[in-house]
């Protein structure tokens, strides 16, 4: 898997769940265990698989997938982390999220009522991760004509936080086809960390040092 490392002005921004006002995500006492079968909680994970350590993400090396870190150049931090092939795309973020909640089916109304506020389509379907979201945004193309976007948002509870992907092209389109790109979702590990947050914070990726960064 190579190291790409992008300005922010380069990638797609992301969207994030609105957070959950006056509400915190506690430091762990008796902490539960992330989903079983993946993605995992990284304090819990226990299998072999080597995983490049991205802070909040650990990423599995993945075959025909490039590595791109999206930089906001003012600031030097991660904004996204995306795995990108020749058919499409996935973007990866991880929030802060009550111990025992479920902040995916919170958001997720409020994501779909964002998309469709800026003139978007969206339906929801039944996946290997429970409910996801199927988006269709209009957008403008770089010689000005208009087009369409489709993107499939998928959102996995965990041990106090969320971890959010989102697919483009073909794993978006082709849903029923994108194993590959599920079974990469499958093996990120989250690690949320100790300290108490905001219900919905971003939590903080890292660039790692052998990253290079894209003239």
């Amino acid at each position: 898997m190579k190291f790409r490392r992008k300005a922010a002005s380069d990638a797609i921004a992301p969207e994030s769940p609105d957070q959950v006002a006056d509400e915190v995500s506690e430091a762990p006492g008796e902490s539960a265990t992330g989903p079983e079968s993946g993605p995992y909680d990284a304090e819990a994970v226990d299998d072999a698989v080597e995983r490049i350590d991205l802070g909040a993400l650990l990423i599995a090396p993945s075959e025909g997938r490039e590595l791109r870190l999206q930089v906001d150049e003012t600031t030097g931090k991660v904004a996204a982390v995306m795995l990108a092939a020749e058919d499409g795309a996935m973007e990866l973020q991880a929030f802060s999220a009550p111990r025992n909640g479920d902040l995916w089916s919170e958001v997720r109304p409020q994501i779909a009522a964002d998309i469709t506020r800026r003139g978007g389509r969206v339906a929801e379907r039944e996946g290997r991760f429970g409910t996801e979201l199927l988006a269709q945004m209009p957008v403008k193309r770089p010689d000005g004509t208009d087009a369409v976007q489709p993107s499939r948002i998928i959102g996995v509870n965990g041990s106090r936080w969320l971890l959010r992907a989102s697919m483009l092209g073909r794993p978006a389109v082709e849903p029923d086809s994108a194993g590959e790109w599920e079974d990469a979702l499958a093996l990120v590990a989250v690690r949320r960390g100790a300290q108490a947050m905001p219900v919905g914070q971003p939590l903080l990726v890292t660039l790692p040092e052998n990253a290079r960064k894209v003239q």
